[in-house]
């Protein structure tokens, strides 16, 4: 006796017709769609009895742009950096004095921000390179390792070693911090350092810092230097953590010191930081405590940050801005910079002369060679511009993949 076919498998050509009304209904939802968008676009005096009764007939569609457009104009408002007037910035940042006077472990989270005068470019920001990238507009290049720490990199170190400061959490990979003096004790670089490359193979790790970007021929998920080990002859890697990697170095990532740092702290300072990575890191926030006994918080940003709702005070301006106001608030006298005395000449290591070719990228002196007329007398040199290997590489990827699937 013959089975009977089973009514709950669609034949091949049923299959088809239901994938078939699948395809027009949505294009009939997008047609919707765009009937009403082109109504809504018109001003109400201006909109004809048709285009009325459709908006009457497609109230799920009109409800649905409508809070779209919300949602537009809410991430448009977050992406406006914010001025605040001179007396205002003055009144918050007297506010802050007090703080930091006040506090026995101030911790301070820094973002791209605090190098911006230092003409390395943000990511979130304007002309920032997540920013540019996601327009599909190109990335400016320009040599990260010819810039020096900023004012606000000095103000850190200072308030470090007025013992104001005790800890200094970073997302940038600059080496800026490193630079300007600031302890590795009391630095943590969460996502890195362009001038470290370390062994792997070695135990411990071994480090080599570099007076050169060593990132030139890394990305996302590919970290090789090409150069060896001095010592047992294993790759070298760089110290970059890209946009979807998780960093497991010790250091110059430090997240012990990091979230040692945030355990002890009662105020954090977060300076030039959209806190859209930094938020997501638990341990830097002490969000298990009840609120009254969390860390007391400070923002300075130009932008809106998901913590901007927690924090005590939120300062809307630049930061070498803010922080000068806030050194003479302190009596602090800040120095200028002064590359001679840089410590990363005292922390490099020499390359092995086999490997005097391994990079192209232009080695820090001591003395910047736009500074010395006798370099280039007639001022006719000019550097290639190339750009830093982690800038915008692991985000271009990620995308790419994410688009592709």
């Amino acid at each position: 006796m013959a089975e009977e076919p089973d009514s709950g498998v669609l034949s091949r050509a049923e299959r088809k017709a239901k994938e078939k009304a699948k395809m027009l209904q949505r294009e009939s939802q997008r047609e919707i769609f765009r009937l009403v968008g082109r109504v809504l676009k018109k001003p109400e005096a201006e909109r004809s009895e048709e285009e009325a009764a459709a908006l009457l007939l497609h109230t799920e569609a009109v409800e649905e742009l409508c809070r779209r457009q919300v949602r537009r104009s809410v991430l448009k408002r977050k992406q406006e950096e914010v001025f605040d007037s001179a007396e205002e910035l003055k009144t918050k940042v007297r506010q802050l004095a007090a703080a930091v006077k006040q506090s026995k472990h101030l911790v301070v989270y820094t973002g791209a921000g605090i190098s911006t005068a230092a003409s390395i470019p943000d990511y979130r920001g304007p002309n920032g390179v997540w920013t540019l990238l996601q327009k599909g507009r190109a990335v400016s290049s320009s040599d990260l390792s010819k810039a020096d720490p900023t004012f606000t990199h000095m103000c850190i170190r200072m308030l470090y070693k007025e013992m104001l400061v005790k800890h200094v959490v970073s997302q940038n990979c600059d080496g800026l911090h490193l630079r300007s003096g600031l302890p590795r004790t009391a630095l943590s670089e969460l996502h890195g350092n362009m001038f470290i490359e370390v062994c792997t193979s070695c135990s411990p790790v071994r480090e080599y810092v570099r007076l050169f970007d060593v990132t030139e021929r890394t990305s996302l998920h590919r970290h090789g230097t090409g150069r060896k080990c001095t010592h047992c002859g294993g790759e070298l890697r760089d110290t970059i953590v890209h946009f979807g990697e998780r960093g497991t170095l010790e250091q110059p990532l430090n997240w012990k010191g990091a979230a040692e740092a945030a355990q002890n702290a009662d105020v954090i300072l977060c300076l030039g930081s959209s806190l859209k990575v930094l938020k997501k890191y638990a341990c830097l926030w002490c969000m298990n405590r009840p609120a009254g006994k969390r860390p007391k918080l400070y923002i300075v940003n130009l932008q809106w940050t998901p913590k901007d709702d927690l924090a005590v005070l939120k300062i809307n301006g630049k930061c070498d801005d803010v922080m000068k106001i806030l050194m003479e608030e302190l009596n602090i006298r800040i120095p200028a910079y002064d590359r001679s005395e840089d410590p990363i000449f005292t922390l490099a290591t020499p390359l092995q002369p086999s490997d005097a070719a391994s990079h192209t990228r232009e080695v820090i002196t001591r003395h910047r060679r736009d500074q010395d007329p006798s370099a280039d007398p007639a001022g006719l040199t000019e550097a290639a511009a190339v750009q830093g290997g982690w800038f915008g590489r692991g985000y271009g990827k990620g995308r790419r993949k994410k688009k592709a699937a």
